[in-house]
């Protein structure tokens, strides 16, 4: 082969094996010259979408350039949402799920999801989250976990990439080899998972093989150390993760796709061409990049890291071919799943029955439920992490305005009560006179801020009832506590029903 040849059919490998992100409803003039050059997957963000219909175009536009081009997505459904980004997912996550744990609840889910997902064109969602969530003050999973029992969340995991997989949509399990017992989000920073190996083979390990087991088409890989069998490098990174674990170990033979590769955890330290690289190496068989780095340069750089690697000897050709070769071969299976799986229309009202089984009450709720009027509802607001989109509403306040026409309501940011320490008073307490107060929080035990902001409005106002849309605290106050395990749109719904009609959640 001569060396232009060379160089062109290495450009062609190293393009197949990237998972780009790019900015637009619309596909650009270089995705669709990248995908005749060779790029074999394109992932969507929530920038890239106003409407099912408009996705359907973007998705048909992109695999008429390849029709087995992997359209993938990172759509957990619950707080993490991209295909419904703008409204609020109608349908709850997995911690709901795992609250309610109805194996056959949780894959009709996935399944329904699977079907609008498909239904635009989209065959590789980044979904589930299948780590543990032992770590309550874990920064970055928290309610995208079925939950902190390992048992409970292995059953779910296979059930949700039963169900996803049935509707025609591969699924991926993430983030291996668990993201569960962290302190540090990895957006920002490497986290260290430090357990021995039989605490990790007992802790985070089963939910992968049972995703594995249920035939699940791809494992999303995290960045993370864990020193019990890597102490250098960071999961992604790591041969002796990704291939002697779970290739040999595990007996896992679909796609291993990297978590964004321009996260902190990784990219600050090697940089986003040499992490991809490593990667590669290392096992991964396709690179996510995009959901911060999007331009066609970071796809050029990302491409000639990969064709210098193997120029040189620094990443063996026949391992760029592998991850090609299996990345192709993901594509033809999931391509086969798609025109397998029977169509079906989407059941909006599945998700909100299922986010009315999840929501759990403490305290006397027959006694003051439903308000007796109109109430005010202050929404203690805080950061959320990259994974979550700030442009994604949530909350109680305005479906409970739907139902109880006069609520007013206000949102109070960190900042906002750092800056002016009378703003409770006059914008929780003052407007709240003589009705009923509703506070709404997410995560209060995570954040000393919002526990202090909470513990100061139900003081002045025993009465107030609370509703936590994040983890659940034992120790949260107020007279009536509403836990909806997480803070979809479909779980803002189903707490406001039960303030305005009455208890019809179960009590925890």
């Amino acid at each position: 082969m001569t060396s232009s040849k060379h160089s062109k059919e290495l450009r062609r490998l190293a393009l197949s094996v990237l998972q780009p992100g790019f900015v637009g409803t619309e596909a650009p003039d270089w995705v669709l010259r990248a995908i005749n050059d060779g790029l074999s997957s394109v992932v969507l963000f929530s920038r890239n979408i106003v409407s099912t219909a408009q996705v359907t175009r973007l998705t048909a536009q992109l695999c008429a350039e390849n029709p087995e081009l992997i359209v993938a997505i990172d759509e957990e459904a619950g707080d993490v949402t991209r295909i419904e980004s703008a409204t609020g997912a109608t349908r709850p996550g997995n911690f709901a799920l795992g609250t309610v744990d109805d194996l056959e609840l949780t894959a009709a889910v996935a399944g329904d999801l699977g079907r609008q997902l498909r239904a635009a064109g989209i065959s590789l969602d980044y979904a589930p989250s299948v780590d543990v969530n032992s770590n309550p003050d874990n920064p970055i999973i928290g309610v995208r976990s079925f939950g902190a029992d390992t048992a409970l969340v292995a059953r779910h995991a296979a059930a949700w990439v039963r169900g996803l997989q049935a509707a025609g949509v591969a699924a991926c399990a993430k983030h291996f080899p668990g993201h569960g017992d962290v302190a540090v989000d990895s957006h920002h920073g490497l986290p260290t998972y430090d357990a021995d190996l039989d605490e990790i083979a007992a802790q985070a390990l089963p939910p992968f093989r049972a995703a594995v087991e249920a035939g699940v088409g791809a494992v999303m890989s995290g960045h993370l150390l864990v020193p019990a069998h890597d102490p250098d490098l960071p999961a992604t990174l790591s041969s002796r993760l990704l291939n002697d674990l779970l290739r040999k170990e595990i007996g896992f033979d679909g796609l291993i796709v990297t978590d964004a590769i321009e996260m902190g955890a990784v990219a600050d330290r090697y940089g986003l061409g040499g992490a991809a690289v490593m990667a590669v190496a290392a096992g991964a068989d396709a690179v996510c990049v995009g959901g911060e780095h999007a331009e066609e340069s970071t796809t050029a750089l990302l491409t000639a890291a990969l064709v210098d690697a193997a120029s040189r000897g620094e990443l063996a050709a026949e391992r760029l071919a592998e991850a090609a070769d299996r990345v192709r071969a993901f594509a033809t299976w999931s391509h086969q799943l798609g025109q397998r799986a029977p169509l079906a229309p989407v059941q909006r009202d599945i998700g909100f029955a299922a986010a009315r089984r999840a929501l759990r009450t403490r305290g006397p709720a027959d006694d003051v439920l439903p308000l007796a009027a109109a109430p005010h509802v202050v929404e203690l607001v805080p950061s959320t992490n990259l994974a979550i989109g700030d442009e994604t509403p949530w909350g109680v306040a305005a479906p409970l305005r739907e139902r109880l026409p006069g609520t007013t309501s206000v949102r109070l940011p960190h900042h906002q009560l750092d800056a002016r320490s009378g703003t409770l008073t006059d914008h929780a307490l003052a407007p709240a006179a003589g009705r009923p107060l509703v506070v709404v929080v997410r995560d209060a035990a995570r954040h000393a801020w919002m526990g202090r902001a909470l513990a100061a409005l139900t003081t002045a106002r025993p009465d107030a009832v609370v509703v936590e849309m994040g983890l659940p605290s034992d120790a949260l106050p107020g007279a009536v506590r509403i836990f909806t395990h997480g803070a979809t749109a479909a779980s803002g719904v189903a707490a406001a029903e039960v303030l305005a009609l009455g208890h019809t959640g179960r009590t925890a």
